[in-house]
């Protein structure tokens, strides 16, 4: 086996370029533990390490493909960054699909009905009376939603799903209430399987 450790990384990808394609494998063995310890302090919702491992060494494997040796910065960090780029994507990503529900909502309570514990509907309410048909399935449907929740939910998930309809995020969420963020979201999760 040809040995890479006396080269640079720089002579390196001027050989993968140059049609070595073994230097990608080193490369990616080289720096797999730099991916590793970026990850080990993050948390993707819905996922879990090997998620964020796997977005890391695709960060990895973009950074050998388009380093660009004329810069002033080493490979090195330019792979750090291209790496922290692609995990930190892929978290955001992830944070943006648990705000989904939200784009697709139907309100919880009319206009005029008190708020209770899960606070004002989202919807407009002419929005839906342009069709009474339409207004009478989508009340229906919130009546049922409403019961399920007050049927399947406990009362710490009841508040978490509060917080969550207000626009918070799981982190938010675990300030307010004192709790760990992982079991803030352990209870979404939950809460999104009693409520399908």
């Amino acid at each position: 086996m040809i040995s890479y450790e006396n080269k640079t990384d720089e002579e390196l990808i001027a050989e993968y370029r140059a049609g070595n394609d073994a230097i990608m494998d080193y490369l990616m063995e080289k720096y797999k533990n730099l991916v590793r310890k970026k990850v080990s302090k993050l948390f993707l919702i819905g996922g879990d390490k090997d998620d964020l491992i796997q977005e890391g060494m695709i960060g990895l494997f973009k950074a050998v493909r388009d380093y660009s040796g004329d810069k002033e910065s080493s490979f090195f960090h330019f792979a750090d960054l291209c790496i922290a780029r692609q995990i930190y994507t892929a978290i955001e990503a992830s944070n943006r699909k648990k705000h989904a529900p939200l784009n697709s909502y139907i309100p919880l309570y009319e206009e005029n009905e008190s708020a209770g514990e899960l606070g004002n509907g989202c919807g407009s309410q002419t929005e839906m009376e342009t069709n009474p048909e339409d207004l009478l399935i989508v009340q229906e449907n919130v009546q049922d939603i409403h019961e399920r929740v007050r049927k399947n939910l406990s009362d710490m998930e009841r508040e978490v799903l509060t917080y969550y309809l207000q626009g918070y995020d799981y982190t938010q969420i675990a300030e307010i209430m004192e709790r760990e963020p992982k079991s803030v979201d352990n209870a979404l999760q939950r809460i999104r399987k009693k409520l399908r």
